[in-house]
Order: structure tokens, then sequence, then C-alpha cells
């Protein structure tokens, strides 16, 4: 056996190699151990590694592949967690001191067991913002640039696949926490459809709004992971067929919408070049590239962001009262303004999330798109030592507002969307795309993407 490349190593090239015993489960989970070491010091992606497990879990897979004629689809692949899936035997401390000393978890969350149902090693849990409530994610860093974040909350997760500290990672996106990670390190991030996947055994931070999805390295390896979580493991082979072959794609017959006005206001000038490269690239692969404004958009942020901070405060509601010291000075703020929203606001803002489903379906069916793209975040990675856009008009706009800006309207409406690199800015910052679908529609995404 070669050594294995686990910087380049993907999920889907990790697959077929230890279906023809190229290496072993064993040999790749050292591969990715040896990465982890290398980098943890400078890119601090994990709460904590179980080497002892994860090899046991590895070998178990080895021993598994050599009698059975049909495999689990993940056997033997590793798999980082965002420290708010419960794994049994394991705390799950959500990057706050408010749940140090908690009891370790008595089963896995859903998605965790979905994984391991699937032959997945899980071997490490990894870095979340505390609560899952903000876009930096400390101590984490962004492998392109140690200096600069993750973004957020699924940081951890986005910086250990992109990094090589694992093949694929659970995250969850409530504003967008999957797909700013996603952008900013030049990895794959997929928000699957509100509701369709479990949240069991997922700390919560807006019930109205959490969702499941993957972090991986490519589309097809996201997909592949979509289809476990969904217990969908039969169609994973016939996707990635699909998804990875070599004939010149084409998206002939595709509507692609491109919003104007909201999601082209306060973009830094290398993502909107990117942007707009992108959307040439998509005439040029055959689609029909449709202009249309969907005015509504700024009022799905706002309820969004107000239906977070309520849901989220009546989480929190205990700890707001008896020990707001354990909880940072930022998220507290966060859960305060939450605690003392209105129930007439809230109604307002469910009742406004609503109507926005409704005129983003309405946009949709008047120009019969397909799918609508959009930068995913208005600015790359930023400084963790000064999380703030400086506009060229003197406006200063925090990290937490600025990157969630073209994320959160999505969250409102529910749809799948998933952000794939686009480009890179001048200082080589990874730029992400999104390309948003109809409800259910992730495998269309995928493809798209």
């Amino acid at each position: 056996m070669s050594d294995i490349d686990i910087t380049r190593l993907t999920l889907t090239d990790a697959r077929n190699a230890l279906a023809q015993g190229d290496f072993s489960a064993v040999e790749l989970l050292y591969a990715v151990y040896r990465r982890i070491e290398a980098t943890e010091p400078s890119i601090h992606a994990f709460v904590e590694n179980y080497p002892r497990e994860g090899l046991a879990q590895a070998e178990v897979a080895d021993r598994r592949r050599k009698v059975s004629p049909s495999p689990p689809p993940l056997l033997g692949i590793p798999i980082g967690v965002k420290d708010i899936f419960d794994i049994a035997g394991k705390t799950t401390l959500c990057g706050s001191e408010l749940r140090a000393g908690c009891d370790v978890a008595v089963r896995d969350s859903d998605a965790v067991h979905a994984l391991r149902r699937a032959g997945a090693v899980l071997h490490g849990k990894t870095v979340t913002q505390e609560l899952a409530a903000g876009v930096l994610s400390p101590p984490a860093r962004n492998p392109w640039d140690i200096s600069r974040i993750p973004g957020g909350s699924s940081g951890g997760s986005a910086a250990s696949v992109a990094v090589g500290g694992c093949l694929g990672a659970l995250g969850s996106d409530t504003g967008g926490s999957i797909r700013i990670p996603a952008s900013v390190t030049g990895t794959v991030g997929l928000k699957p459809t509100y509701g369709r996947l479990s949240t069991r055994g997922v700390f919560p931070l807006s019930a109205s709004l959490d969702t499941v999805g993957p972090i991986t390295r490519t589309v097809a390896d996201a997909a592949a992971l979509y289809l476990v979580l969904a217990g969908r493991e039969a169609e994973i082979d016939a996707v990635e067929r699909k998804l990875t072959a070599e004939e010149e794609p084409s998206l002939k017959g595709a509507r692609i919408g491109v919003l104007t006005s909201f999601f082209n206001e306060r973009i830094q000038p290398d993502v909107a070049a990117a942007f707009q490269d992108a959307a040439s690239a998509l005439r040029d692969l055959g689609a029909e590239v449709v202009e249309c404004d969907w005015p509504h958009a700024p009022a799905a942020r706002a309820a969004a962001l107000l239906i977070s901070r309520v849901e989220s405060a009546a989480v929190h509601a205990e700890a707001i009262r008896d020990t707001p010291d354990l909880i940072g000075e930022d998220v507290r703020f966060r859960l305060e303004i939450g605690a003392m929203t209105s129930g007439i606001t809230y109604v307002r803002a469910r009742q406004t999330r609503e109507a926005v489903k409704q005129s983003i379906a309405a946009l949709y069916r008047e120009h019969e798109l397909t799918a609508i793209v959009a930068p995913t975040t208005a600015a790359t990675a930023l400084s963790a030592d000064d999380p703030v856009v400086r506009w060229t008009d003197g406006v200063e706009e925090s990290a937490g507002a600025a990157l969630t800006r073209f994320t959160m309207p999505w969250n409102a409406t529910g749809q799948p969307v998933i952000s794939a690199p686009c480009g890179f800015d001048e200082d080589g910052l990874p730029i992400g795309l999104s390309f948003v679908g109809r409800p259910d529609e992730e495998l269309e995404l995928c493809n798209l993407a």
C-alpha cells in the first residue's frame, strides 16, 4: 500500500479504495490521526478525539468487509461529529461552560445512529460556537489562513474536513451554520429541507429552524452523507455514478434564478466577481440564467432572526436567570434580547415566515425556476482577532451580521441549499456559491452544484 494522501482524499474516493482493497479502514484511520496530530496545534478543529474507540471501530469495519457481500456504504469511513450531537457514552458540551460536568449521553442522536448503522468510524467531536449560536467557532481556525475564522457555528466540522481530519462531518444550520463554514473553508455544505432529517439528540438552538446536514469535500460526498442521514442508503451508488460521471456536464433545460437587489448589496468585490463568473459558467453549461427580484428577502431574514432569538432564549431561560455568568457575553446578549421580545412580535415573525415561504414559491412558479443561485456569504473568512467587515462607505458590520445576511432568509423559507466553492479572493481565501432549490429536491441541487 502506498501512503494515503489524506489532504486530497474524498469520501467517495475512500469508499471505492476500501472496496477495492487499496487500503484498510485501520490504515485510513491512522492516516487521519497523523493529519490531526500535525494540524490540531494550529487548527483546533476537535474538542476531543477517541483514538481507542476509533481504532476498535476501524478493526471491526475491516473484519466486516471480509465477510459481508454487501457492506454498508460508509464502512470504515472516518466522520467528525459536531459537539451538539449526542454520542452514547460521551458528553455533549456545546462549547459552553453551562454544560461542564454534564452527564454522558445515554444514546446516540438519530443522525449519529444513522452514521453508525452505515458503518462510519466516529473518531471525534468537532468544535462548535458556544451553544451553536454564532459564526466564529473559537478556538478553531481556518486551514487556509490560521489567523482567520472557520465560520460557524459548525466551524470545527468544516475545518476538520478541509484539513483532512475526517472525510465528512455532521453540522447543523439554524441561520447559516453549515453553509457559512463551508463557504469560508472551501468545503461543501448541504442544508436539507427543514424538518426532513431528525434532530432528536441534537442540542437545540431554535426548533423551528434547526436543520441537520453534512459538510464534505465534494458534492458527491455530501449527497452520500445526506442519503445516509435520510435512511436512503440504497440510492447512494446510483447517485454517486451520476455525480462523478466523466461525460461533459450539461445544464440544458435548467432555469437558474439570479436575484437582484438584496443579494448584491454590501458584498466584497472579489465575491461579487466570483459570483458573476459562476453565473457565466452556468450559462456556458447550457442553463438559462434568469434575473429576478425577491423583495421579501429582508423580511425573511428578519423573521428568521427574531424566531431564532426568541426560541433560543426559551431553551436557555433557566440559565439566563440563574447562571448568566457561565454564558459568553455575545451569546448572553443575544439570549437576553430574545427573552425581552414580546409574544406578539414572535407571532408576527412566525406569520411573516409563512408569508415569505409563499412569496418565494410564487417566484419559482412565475419564472419556472429550477433553482436560485446566490453568494453564500457577502465576505470571505474574517480575522479571528478583528471579526468585522469594514465597507468602503465607512459602515462596519459584525461577522454575525455580515456572514448570515445571505444565508438566514433560506432558513425562514426552509428550502434546501447547498454551498459549493466557486473561487478565491485576492488573499487566496475560498468563496462559496449557494444553490437554492425547491423543497425535497436535495439531489437535484447536488446535480446542479
